[in-house]
């Protein structure tokens, strides 16, 4: 289940996919980790690994849609390959994963563009080893898209753009930098416009690295910049749907970084703890130690099956079903959270070792907070989730069963979602099913129960008027939802791919004690009701402890040790 650098060969990739995706694990295996340390602490751009990726042809045959790919067989939109390589890079660290995630924003409203110049002139630039970049953010106003300072004014038959962006990703070197900003003089939403940017350009002027970081995350300003007719990509409220819609195509892949740089942290840290003796005993001997280790484990197996099988109900979206946007969300806010949870663990382990400066873990505990906080912080995603609760739980439909996709398509669907409104309409297979299938698996059912207490919260004690307009309480009891919905997709892809059920039960084992604690969150909410309290309480429960099944799951972990240390 887990990523081994070592024998990673993908087989149900074709043999193009699989080269690159080995191609880039050598390449920094060969680099080594006191390299990958040394830049990371002195903040080296990371030039080197931009220039491989361009080389080998990764980021152009990984991000070309068929239609622009000029008939090249290996190019494609291909988001279970997309994962793939996301996974990898944060195996190596978020630097990494970080040049190629901007560059998927950036493409974004490119490639949902009709303008076929724009198209064209993005892919010559990814074929020439570009990276790209989404101008979105300001530093005033954040990515609050209806307050843009970025202005064009009319010029003969074409714009100058003029305006500053911030925080944005690749600002400093990209070709393609797809720019957000409004016409002048122009009201309501025709006001918006998207259009293309080039960093070389020298009306482009790169101010400075607003962090402290390998990454240059820049702060870029416009000074009469040329914008003609070719350069634009959307225009009114076309522009808008194209920034959410860009962001629900990019924000898939923190999932899969997170996941990787818990992978990692993982191995480096059960290898050291199983290694060393305080006391006259392997430190992995300690109860508390196991405990950690274990939980570790089964909230990073929780987040690999609900991200994989998410790719799944991406690959297979069309007009019809659109199930995705809640899940993309959660893999947004709740699989970065549990990548938190998980390095946390470990690094409390390790203690003092996980501040070393040749460490994996000293890089990924400083990191790995900034993930939540991307595309859309964990409240916004909480918010987003909510608006698709009362179909999920009450109102489920018949769909067609969604196969595993890891077939070679191009999943151009993605990049003709229409306009970003009637999430409340999106409708559901029936949640329960799943749940219904694992109830042999003691802690299955018992989060099971839990379940039924937000169901019965919500038609016995629903919220009110003014606790629907509190977004505290709303946001707590989203956070109940989401585990649910969490839950569903672990159980379908267990299923699929035959996880053992003492996996599944340790892991429902943590569900159950989130859910717990979640549920004690609502009741300590201000407006809570006394039913609502009465309810959320209701659904507390201890885990099913089972002493031979936490042994043998401890057995898996305490077995990779030593399985995977990267080259020094």
């Amino acid at each position: 289940m887990l990523l081994n650098p070592r024998e990673h060969d993908p087989a149900h990739f074709d043999a193009e996919t699989r080269r690159l995706l080995r191609a880039t694990i050598d390449w920094f295996e060969q680099r080594g980790k006191a390299k990958l340390t040394e830049d990371y602490h002195n903040r080296t751009f990371y030039a080197d690994f931009v220039e491989f990726a361009g080389k080998e042809g990764l980021f152009s045959t990984f991000l070309t849609p068929a239609a622009n790919a000029g008939g090249n067989p290996g190019k494609r939109w291909d988001t279970a390959r997309i994962a793939a390589l996301s996974e990898i890079l944060g195996f190596y660290g978020l630097n990494y994963w970080y040049p190629w995630q901007v560059t998927i924003l950036g493409l974004g409203p490119v490639w949902q563009s009709g303008n076929e110049a724009a198209r064209q002139r993005a892919a010559e630039a990814l074929d020439a080893g570009g990276v790209g970049a989404f101008g979105l953010s300001e530093k005033d106003h954040g990515a609050d898209i209806y307050a843009t300072d970025m202005v064009l004014t009319k010029d003969g038959d074409g714009y100058r753009a003029t305006g500053s962006k911030y925080y944005i990703g690749n600002g400093n070197c990209a070709r393609t930098v797809s720019v957000f900003g409004r016409i002048d003089g122009v009201e309501g939403p025709d006001q918006y416009v998207f259009f293309y940017a080039d960093s070389e350009h020298p009306d482009y002027h790169v101010v400075k690295n607003v962090v402290p970081s390998q990454m240059y995350v820049a702060e870029f300003r416009l000074e009469d910049y040329p914008v003609r007719a070719e350069d634009i990509l959307h225009v009114g409220a076309e522009a808008f749907s194209a920034a959410l819609n860009t962001v629900n195509i990019g924000k898939f892949n923190l999932c899969f970084g997170g996941i990787g740089m818990a992978t990692h942290s993982l191995y480096e840290a059960i290898t050291h703890a199983h290694n060393r003796v305080l006391y006259g005993k392997p430190v992995t001997d300690f109860p508390h130690v196991r405990r950690e280790f274990v939980e570790a484990y089964a909230r990073l197996a929780g987040m690999k099956l609900f991200s994989d099988r998410a790719v799944d109900y991406f690959r297979s979206a069309h007009a019809e079903d659109r199930r995705y946007l809640l899940y993309n969300p959660i893999t947004k806010m709740k699989v970065t959270t549990e990548a938190q949870k998980v390095i946390g663990l470990v690094a409390d382990v390790v203690a003092a070792k996980g501040f070393e400066a040749d460490t994996y873990l000293a890089m990924s505990k400083n990191d790995i907070d900034g993930l939540p906080k991307l595309e859309g912080t964990v409240a916004v995603n909480l918010a987003l989730i909510a608006k698709f609760m009362p179909a999920y739980l009450f109102a489920p439909r018949e769909y067609p069963p969604v196969p595993t996709r890891t077939d070679a398509a191009d999943d151009e669907f993605l990049f003709r979602q229409g306009p970003a409104r009637g999430l409340s309409k999106v409708r559901f297979h029936d949640w329960k099913t799943a749940y219904a299938e694992a109830a042999h698996i003691p802690n299955v059912a018992l989060f099971t129960e839990q379940a039924g207490y937000l169901v019965k919260l919500l038609t016995e004690a629903a919220p009110d008027e003014a606790q629907q307009a509190d977004l505290d309480f709303g946001l707590a009891l989203t956070e109940l939802f989401t585990l649910i919905v969490y839950g569903q997709l672990i159980l379908e892809q267990a299923r699929i791919t035959g996880v053992d059920d003492e996996v599944v039960d340790q892991l429902f084992a943590v569900l159950v004690q989130d859910f717990s604690a979640a549920a004690v969150d609502l009741n300590g909410k201000a407006s809570s009701t006394e039913a609502q309290q009465a309810i959320a309480l209701a659904a507390v429960r201890k885990p099913v402890v089972d002493a031979e099944r936490f042994e043998n799951v401890w057995a898996r972990v305490r077995a990779l040790s030593g399985v995977y240390a990267m080259t020094p």
